[in-house]
């Protein structure tokens, strides 16, 4: 298998866990807050997607030469990345948000098919990646982040089925404690703490 066909696959993997994680889910469990910190479903939607858009952006520079400095700040700092894009999903519809998750999505992956192999595993091929190969750098910013909130997803969709509306599901009642996002400040909220896991992904 190629590095493009497994970064493929471990992206489609994320996303189709996420998505059964919330097929079930009607439009009221979508916008209600809470689910992640002060996160609402729709608003981590709305992060993944910018997420995604950072990538596309970041690949055009990068093939026109220049650096992509607005991803590598944003993995720098991705508490403050997602508090900024949460700031901007406020007030779009769950259409608008539906519509852009999925095309932002296929613009990702129209982006990736247009890599060669060196351009993927190479951690030389770009300078402004400070040696960290772009198949590696996409990992970090796409499905590995994604999937740090699929528990969240999961125990938030069993509580709605049980009961509806749940009551906020507090992080420790998901048995993975408040570490399970792996991110400092992840939800942009200073009053949660969601420690850096020893991987340093994001370091």
């Amino acid at each position: 298998m190629s590095a493009l066909e497994d970064l493929l696959d471990q992206l489609d993997a994320a996303r189709e866990r996420t998505l059964i994680a919330l097929e079930t889910l009607p439009d009221e469990a979508l916008t209600q807050p809470g689910v992640i910190g002060r996160w609402a479903i729709a608003d981590l939607l709305s992060i993944l997607t910018a997420w995604d858009a950072e990538i596309v952006t970041a690949l055009m520079q990068l093939q026109s030469g220049k650096p992509p400095e607005r991803l590598l700040a944003a993995l720098r700092n991705p508490d403050i990345y997602n508090a900024q894009r949460y700031q901007d999903a406020q007030g779009r519809t769950l259409d608008a948000i539906f519509d852009d998750f999925q095309s932002s999505r296929l613009h990702l992956e129209d982006g990736l098919s247009r890599l060669s192999e060196r351009a993927l595993t190479n951690p030389r091929h770009y300078n402004a990646l400070a040696g960290e190969s772009l198949g590696r750098l996409i990992g970090r910013a796409t499905y590995q982040h994604e999937a740090r909130y699929l528990p969240f997803l999961t125990a938030f969709a069993d509580r709605w089925e049980d009961a509806e509306p749940p009551a906020v599901i507090p992080l420790s009642d998901i048995g993975l404690g408040t570490g399970a996002l792996g991110l400092p400040g992840t939800n942009g909220d200073a009053n949660m703490t969601f420690p850096e896991d020893d991987d340093d992904d994001f370091g």
